[in-house]
C-alpha cells in the first residue's frame, strides 16, 4: 500500500474507525499524490516566476492558447476561466458558494460538521465514487422498488453490490420506513449496509413528509445502535422542486453526526436544480464530526477523481458560478419553479377529476420532474409501444404495471391531450 494512502487510513481510523471499517478495498488502497505532476505544478505556479515548463496545457500572450472560432462565442468569459485544467476539486470559488447555497437552503446543517463540497462531472459520477470508495463486493446496497435504474449499473454491476429493496410505499401509500429499518437490521451479520435515499424519488415524483422523514432517520439510527455501519446516500438530484407537504430541506441535516456507526453523504448539482443538463456539474459532500476524517476523505475522493477523469470541465463550472453569483439567479428560478408546479397541479386536477375513472390508479407525486401511473388491467410495456407506434406519446414502463410520465416535458396546456391518448391507449389494448 502506498505510504500516502496509509496515513490517510491512520487518520480515518483515529477520526472514526467505523468510517475506516466502511472503506472498500480500493476505498482503503486509494489516495492523492501529493508528489506528482499537480503537485509539482502548483509549486511552480507560486515559484515559478520566469519560466514555468510544468503544466500540460499550451500558452500564448501571457494566457491559455485558445481557437478565436471557439471564443468569440463565449466572449462574456475570460480565456482563464475557460481553457484550461479546473483543479481536480472543482474550482474554488465554486465549492464556497455551493456550501453556502446548502446552508442557506439546508437550515438544518447550520450546527452540523461537514465538509465542503467537492466538484464531480454531475450525480452519476458523485454515485458513482460513493459505489468506488464503500462498496466491496456482497455489500448489501439497500433502496426502494421504485428508484432509478442506474443504481443496478452503478452499485451492482460495477462494484457487485447486493441490491436489496423494499416496497417503497406503504399499504396507506406514505414511506415504508417499517420496510427499510427491516432491511437494514437484516445486514446484522455482515455488519455494513450503503442506504440510498432519493427524494424527490425518481420515477414516482414523491418526497416524505416531515413525520416520515423522523421515521427515516430513526430506521438508520435503529440500525446503527444495532451495531451495523451505515453509509447512507442523499440523492439530491431534483432537490428545491417541492410543490406541496413535503420535507423542504435534504435528509443529509438530519443524518450529520447521527451516530458514529452513520457516514452521511449529499451527492447533488446543478443539473436539474438549475436546468443545466448537459453541464455536468455535481457535488459530493461528507458530514463527520472529525475534521480527520472529512480531510482524509477528501483526499481519497481526489484520488478517484485524479485516477478516472482527471478533474471536471471547466467551463461549465464557470458558468454555473456566475449564475449563482447572479443577482437574477433567484427570480429566474423561482419563475421556472412555478411553471413546474404549474405542470404538476395540472396532473394531479386531471387525475382526480374521475374522468380515466378505472384505467389507473396513481402513486403519490408532490415534487420532482416525474409522477406514476399504476395500470390496472393494461399491461405497462404493451401500453407504452402502442402509444409510441399509434399516438406518437413516448412514456415509460417499469414493470408490468407502471407507466412513467416526465410532466416536466410537456406544456401545461398538452397535459390534458397527453392522458386522453394515454387514457385511449387502454382502451385500445381493453377492446383488442
Amino acid at each position: 500500500m502506498n505510504p500516502l494512502a496509509g496515513q490517510l487510513n491512520q487518520s480515518i481510523q483515529a477520526g472514526n474507525q467505523h468510517v475506516f471499517d466502511m472503506l472498500s478495498p480500493l476505498g482503503r488502497e486509494i489516495y492523492f499524490p501529493k508528489e506528482g505532476i499537480l503537485s509539482q505544478s502548483a509549486e511552480a505556479g507560486t515559484l515559478a516566476k520566469k519560466y514555468n515548463a510544468t503544466i500540460g496545457i499550451a500558452t500564448e500572450n501571457g494566457g491559455p492558447m485558445h481557437l478565436n472560432v471557439i471564443q468569440e462565442k463565449l466572449s462574456a468569459y475570460r480565456p482563464q476561466d475557460l481553457y484550461p485544467y479546473a483543479p481536480p476539486a472543482g474550482k474554488p470559488e465554486l465549492r464556497a458558494v455551493w456550501r453556502s447555497k446548502m446552508l442557506n437552503e439546508n437550515p438544518t446543517l447550520a450546527d452540523r460538521s461537514f465538509g465542503n463540497p467537492i466538484v464531480t462531472n454531475a450525480l452519476t459520477h458523485g454515485l458513482s465514487i460513493v459505489a468506488d470508495l464503500f462498496v466491496n463486493e456482497g455489500d448489501a446496497v439497500i433502496y426502494p422498488d421504485k428508484n432509478w435504474e442506474n443504481y443496478e449499473l452503478t452499485f451492482g454491476i460495477r462494484r457487485h453490490g447486493r441490491l436489496v429493496n423494499y416496497p417503497l410505499f406503504t399499504a396507506d401509500m406514505k414511506f415504508n420506513s417499517d420496510g427499510l429499518r427491516e432491511a437494514l437490521l437484516n445486514q446484522k451479520d455482515s455488519g455494513k449496509a450503503i442506504v440510498l435515499l432519493n427524494f424527490p424519488n425518481n420515477p414516482t415524483g414523491y418526497t416524505p413528509g416531515a413525520e416520515e422523514g423522523e421515521a427515516i432517520v430513526s430506521a438508520i439510527r435503529d440500525a446503527a445502535e444495532a451495531g451495523i455501519n451505515v453509509v447512507v446516500v442523499t440523492d439530491d438530484a431534483y432537490f428545491g422542486l417541492f410543490f406541496e407537504n413535503s420535507l423542504t430541506e435534504s435528509l443529509f441535516g438530519r443524518l450529520a453526526g447521527l451516530h458514529p456507526r452513520v457516514l452521511a453523504i449529499k451527492v447533488d448539482g446543478a443539473t436539474k436544480e438549475e436546468y443545466v443538463w448537459g453541464f455536468r456539474v455535481g457535488f459530493i459532500t461528507y458530514a463527520s464530526d472529525s475534521q480527520e476524517v472529512l480531510t482524509a476523505l477528501e483526499q481519497k475522493t481526489l484520488g478517484i477523481i485524479r485516477a478516472t477523469i482527471s478533474s471536471g470541465p471547466h467551463p461549465s463550472q464557470t458558468f454555473v458560478l456566475d449564475a449563482l453569483k447572479s443577482e437574477d439567479f433567484r427570480p429566474q428560478q423561482e419563475e421556472k419553479f412555478e411553471v413546474m408546479k404549474g405542470r404538476a397541479n395540472k396532473v394531479k386536477a386531471l387525475l382526480d377529476s374521475g374522468q380515466y375513472e378505472g384505467a389507473w390508479e396513481y402513486y403519490p407525486f408532490n415534487s420532482g420532474y416525474f409522477m406514476c401511473l399504476k395500470l390496472k388491467d393494461a399491461n405497462a410495456e404493451q401500453l407504452r409501444t402502442h402509444l409510441l407506434n399509434q399516438y406518437g406519446v413516448g412514456t415509460i414502463a417499469l414493470g408490468e404495471t407502471d407507466l412513467r410520465i416526465a410532466f416536466s416535458c410537456i406544456a401545461e396546456d398538452n397535459l390534458e391531450d397527453l392522458f386522453n391518448l394515454i387514457y385511449q391507449g387502454v382502451q385500445d389494448l381493453r377492446s383488442s
